[in-house]
């Protein structure tokens, strides 16, 4: 049977931080703030998948409170989820993010994106999408405060 996980994630964006997405360090004056590498689009599809197999969210798997996590690459926590639904007999089908934020243009760094997360994740690069869109100049995503990712996972867990 096919389970179907969402997630979330926002980060701040910050002075002296690398902005890193999908595992891609995009060239930027600003960086997303957070105990790890901050990367947002690899934290809201780790929840999805945690989501699609019933398991605990990020936090707190990998707590922000743990020093093992500081500045932690995010892929880490991908490999994780992954490993889970193997442990489980499961297979993930397809995942599919959307990333929100109005600065840096984010289209010129989307296949290296879908590359890490295929590999990360065991998958057909085929099977991972990846978009990007700005808040319209609205809210902390269009004041340039913030990075938003959502996604969604599509988990086969055959007897469940």
């Amino acid at each position: 049977m096919v389970h179907v996980g969402i997630g979330y994630d926002v980060h701040p964006l910050v002075e002296g931080r690398r902005l890193v997405l999908g595992g891609v360090e995009i060239p930027h004056a600003l960086g997303l703030l957070g105990h790890s590498d901050a990367d947002v689009l690899m934290h809201a599809i780790t929840d999805a998948i945690l989501g699609a197999i019933g398991e605990v969210d990020i936090g707190h798997l990998f707590p922000n409170t743990d020093p093992a996590w500081k500045d932690a690459p995010s892929r880490v926590f991908l490999e994780e989820a992954a490993r889970r639904v193997k442990a489980r007999g499961g297979r993930i089908v397809n995942i599919d993010a959307s990333l929100a934020a109005e600065r840096p243009k984010i289209f010129p760094h989307l296949e290296p994106m879908k590359r890490n997360l295929a590999e990360a994740l065991g998958l057909d690069v085929r099977k991972v999408g990846v978009k990007a869109t700005t808040n319209e100049r609205l809210g902390f995503v269009g004041r340039e405060e913030g990075i938003a990712a959502m996604a969604v996972a599509a988990v086969d867990l055959p007897g469940e």
